[in-house]
């Protein structure tokens, strides 16, 4: 920082590099917080697929209904044995499929993600995108300010 640079245009110390962490170990951590943000996403695509194949079981209830309506009740009963209610994978439902993931591969990532940020950036969260932001930003434009507070 420069003597006349304004204090308030600099990163939050949340965000700054803890001592003696070298560039290798900002990269570790940033990678591992990508990965957990990828994730992330993809957990959400599971409960999103969750969802979707429960509301079409549930579809498939008026379908059944709609058939029976139609004289097509073999149809119906086909329908409601081997469809309604049936596993998505062997022995399980898709809120199994969400507990399982849940429970195992999310939360020992997420862990494991936890201490890689205690042990390497004192626990600070982005420290790699903060340094990407200085890196990229123009100081004293408006629009590049460090923080919200760093606005004039």
């Amino acid at each position: 920082m420069t003597e006349d640079a304004d204090p308030g245009d600099m990163l939050a110390p949340r965000h700054c590099r803890p001592h003696g962490a070298s560039d290798a170990a900002v990269a570790a951590a940033g990678r591992i917080s990508e990965a957990l943000e990828t994730t992330e996403r993809a957990r959400g695509h599971l409960y999103s697929f969750h969802q979707l194949t429960g509301r079409a079981d549930a579809q498939l209830d008026d379908a059944v209904t709609l058939l029976r309506a139609a004289g097509y009740s073999e149809l119906a009963d086909r329908m409601t044995t081997e469809v309604i209610g049936r596993n998505v994978v062997p022995g399980r439902w898709t809120f199994q499929l969400v507990e399982e993931y849940d429970e195992g591969y999310y939360q020992m990532l997420r862990r494991l993600e936890q201490d890689v940020r205690d042990t390497l950036m004192a626990g600070r969260r982005h420290v790699h995108e903060a340094e990407m932001k200085e890196q990229r930003r123009t100081p004293g434009m408006p629009g590049h300010e460090a923080t919200p507070e760093g606005r004039s």
